[in-house]
């Protein structure tokens, strides 16, 4: 089976890391050294990226070049994070209240509904 490259997917995985470590749009575009707008295309799927980006990429967003590009966790390193994102997650609902859950819940609702129309 061959692998292909989609945009608009790992813009998504992009977004989703930035959005995870509390990261403005602005913020990651100055930490790899491109404008602005080309950072929101390169989120929204709308362009491609060199590979000199997608080097910044990975280093600033501690993401694999495989995962950014085609959504492979294939290293046991990338596979021990994602975990640890979801434990990280999980334990910060248990600790909340249930207003909080719920309000948590609905906005992951919305996140994954908005990602979906992209």
């Amino acid at each position: 089976m061959k692998e292909t490259y989609d945009r608009l997917a790992a813009g998504d995985r992009i977004r989703l890391k930035r959005t995870l470590l509390g990261l403005t749009q602005e913020e990651m575009a100055e930490k790899i050294n491109r404008a602005t707008k080309y950072y929101a295309d390169i989120e929204r799927g709308s362009c491609g990226m060199s590979i000199e980006t997608l080097m910044g990429l990975s280093t600033s967003l501690d993401m694999s070049l495989d995962y950014i590009i085609y959504g492979k966790t294939s290293d046991e390193k990338e596979e021990k994070k994602n975990r640890e994102e979801t434990t990280a997650i999980i334990g910060m609902l248990d600790s909340s209240d249930i207003r909080t859950r719920q309000y948590a819940l609905n906005m992951l609702k919305l996140l994954f509904a908005a990602c979906k129309e992209r």
